[in-house]
């Protein structure tokens, strides 16, 4: 019996180190049976440290025990999995993981789930004496698939739960009638928006937006549940959506009566399935919004220049590149200290400065300022405000580490925003580096636009940092296909290593663009 219970407790260490991994992986995954199916499917290897090796390791020590009747073969078993649970357990504590677990309540009511159904299943195990090379097999997957089960177990408490607080997040908000509420969604461009428009608001309102990137319905509960408070007079509200059906469900709850539209583009396609899902479902913002209500637009977007608004709110339009735009950005130039810009509507010409880079900040920033000219905020505070926006952090962020000069622009990646990061990197002076481990989430297109990421990198950067060898094949193509140096081009396994290289290799002088910053399971 003292035996079986060690050996309980030796396949229990195994199990909970990959319990801890599939759970954190089903976090960074969205908590989406589809999303982590579909990362099992692709990384499957991931996280199966040296289970061939163990798996291999318990059944030659078995087999030497039991040829030579030195001991029981189990007893070799439940020494390998010791050994292997141990090794699993320093391996973890030595990892620095760039997104890691976050013990919410959610993932506390997991990992109870988790345990009793292991203690079930690894117990009647032992105790049917099943082989233990079996049980060695088995232990380590077992983990990945009963996340399957967890969740089949919990969800029906997670939404009543979920359900329960937003109930109470929408008789808060629907008790505030003078409250301006202000939707923004968008493939790209929401959090930097939002933070610009929060920032110009509270020039002349007490202003309230969803925090980072609160932008799902329980982000959004919590935001309001926790921080929304009487004396607010602008709620600014970050809708996202991976899926169709999820803008009109934020509508439906917040209920703007002011909507922005940021931009339109192949961002979660692995879920959306089709650009014209995407388009309809982004366009949501615009045509729920109330008949009195008013609908921000980037007509620069061709999806959202094409598309017919089916809502006879008022339509405001911006742009950079299309003259027909009611506001437009012009005279853009840019250099290590900031932008400077001028915005015509109608007859008004305005001159603006700011900290921010790259064009699609102008752009966020030119969204801001007519939301801010349609609520009768004055030029004067308007101009002020957008002098003093703050860089949003991780996103075309110029920041200084250790004396050496960042373009942080880790949370922002996306087909388009790539490119205009990398025309900013081009801009800085001395030697360009760009370290990035690619674009993700993008379906059956992803080959294709890492590959175009990678082809426009000719020009823009002299140095490439590229992290994970198997996620940046597809960079690797697109800069073989410009004639790209390839002697500048480096793989690395993590984000540190690429960057503790760029310490002791390049200078102070040099500009390095960090180029998306992927979740852990995703960097392979």
């Amino acid at each position: 019996m003292i035996f079986k219970i060690i050996a309980f407790i030796a396949f229990v260490t195994v199990f909970v180190m990959m319990a801890k991994h599939a759970l954190h992986t089903f976090q960074q995954n969205r908590y989406s049976f589809e999303r982590y199916t579909k990362w099992l499917l692709r990384f499957r290897n991931y996280r199966l440290n040296g289970y061939f090796v163990y798996v291999a390791g318990a059944y030659i020590l078995s087999f030497i025990f039991d040829k030579f009747d030195i001991f029981n073969d189990e007893i070799a078993i439940v020494i390998v999995t010791l050994f292997y649970g141990i090794k699993l357990f320093l391996d973890e504590e030595k990892k620095e993981y760039i997104k890691p677990l976050v013990y919410t309540a959610r993932v506390k009511r997991q990992i109870f789930t988790m345990g009793v159904l292991e203690t079930i299943i690894l117990g009647a195990m032992i105790i049917s004496d099943v082989d233990y090379l079996i049980i060695a097999i088995i232990t380590p997957i077992l983990a990945w698939l009963l996340v399957y089960v967890m969740n089949l177990i919990n969800l029906p408490f997670e939404n009543m739960i979920k359900k329960s607080y937003e109930d109470e997040a929408k008789a808060i908000i629907n008790g505030y009638d003078e409250l301006i509420k202000v939707g923004i969604t968008g493939s790209f461009g929401k959090t930097s928006t939002k933070n610009i428009v929060e920032n110009i608001l509270s020039a002349s309102y007490y202003t309230l937006m969803t925090p980072k990137s609160y932008n799902t319905p329980m982000g959004i509960t919590r935001t309001i549940r926790e921080y929304l408070k009487p004396i607010h007079e602008v709620f600014i509200c970050e809708m996202g959506a991976s899926k169709v059906g999820e803008i009109s469900e934020l509508m439906r709850f917040v209920k703007p009566k002011y909507g922005i539209v940021t931009s339109i583009g192949p961002q979660h396609l692995n879920t959306f399935h089709s650009m014209d899902n995407i388009i309809k479902e982004k366009m949501q913002m615009i045509e729920l919004l109330p008949e009195d209500g008013t609908g921000i637009i980037n007509i620069d977007n061709e999806y959202i220049r094409n598309y017919q608004i089916k809502n006879t709110c008022q339509i405001i339009t911006i742009g950079i590149h299309n003259e027909k735009a009611d506001y437009l950005a012009y005279d853009i130039d840019y250099d290590i200290d900031g932008s400077s810009f001028k915005v015509r509507h109608g007859d008004e010409v305005w001159s603006f400065k700011t900290k921010l880079l790259g064009e699609h900040n102008i752009m966020n920033t030119l969204t801001a300022i007519a939301l801010a000219k349609t609520l009768g905020m004055d030029d004067k505070v308007i101009n002020r405000a957008v002098n003093k926006i703050k860089m949003v952090e991780h996103r075309l962020e110029l920041k200084k580490i250790n004396g050496f000069t960042f373009i942080d622009n880790a949370f922002n990646s996306n087909p388009v925003g790539c490119k205009m990061s990398l025309d900013v990197l081009s801009k800085m002076p001395n030697r360009h580096i760009i370290i990035t481990p690619g674009l993700i989430d993008l379906g059956k297109e992803e080959y294709r636009y890492n590959k175009e990421f990678g082809a426009y990198m000719k020009g823009k950067a002299d140095y490439v940092f590229l992290v994970g060898k198997n996620q940046t094949k597809a960079i690797v193509d697109g800069l073989k296909s410009t004639d790209f140096d390839m002697a500048n081009v480096i793989v690395f396994d993590t984000v540190k290593e690429a960057i503790d290289h760029l310490y002791r290799n390049f200078t102070k002088d040099d500009t390095t663009l960090l180029e998306n910053d992927l979740p852990d399971v995703f960097s392979n």
